[in-house]
């Protein structure tokens, strides 16, 4: 069955525009296109548009999508070199997801952190005696509310 690219954007709940700049920048190769000139898609084509968006949402840039596109064109000599991309996005996503996930952390104590400052009418609460230095053991604290089982998002929360 033949789709628009107004259906294809609909059903994949992207522009128009991002269609379009993918095609400009060589990521569709696999689409027709009618008499009059107009991008026709067909049901083998989001196969590819899945993994382009995939991709994308990845943070890869267009360049290595394309090349991965090329790569799924030429066919199954190049299945080897598709799975050691497809492995070495994983370990990349991996590595940010941990990453946000230490900042995440982190914004979460600092919540719970303020959360007391509130609580306590000063931010001295959270110091050491005698010093604008945050003591150690209230992160310790903080840690160990999570390690018992805590939601790190709930001992954050202020109710106003």
């Amino acid at each position: 069955m033949p789709y628009s690219i107004g259906q294809v954007a609909k059903r994949l709940d992207i522009s128009t525009y991002t269609l379009r700049y993918y095609d400009k920048e060589g990521l569709l190769p696999f689409v027709d296109r009618n008499a009059a000139g107009r991008r026709v898609f067909k049901d083998a084509d989001f196969n590819y548009l899945e993994t382009i968006s995939c991709l994308k949402e990845a943070g890869l840039p267009v360049k290595q999508i394309g090349t991965f596109i090329d790569l799924c064109l030429a066919g199954d000599r190049t299945l080897d070199e598709r799975y050691d991309f497809l492995a070495e996005q994983e370990q990349a996503l991996e590595e940010k997801m941990a990453a946000l996930q230490h900042t995440m952390d982190f914004l979460r104590w600092k919540k719970w952190y303020y959360k007391r400052a509130i609580q306590a009418g000063t931010e001295t609460v959270n110091y050491l005696p005698d010093t604008t230095q945050t003591d150690p053991a209230l992160r310790e604290k903080f840690n160990q509310l999570v390690a018992d089982g805590a939601d790190p998002q709930d001992l954050g929360h202020l109710d106003r």
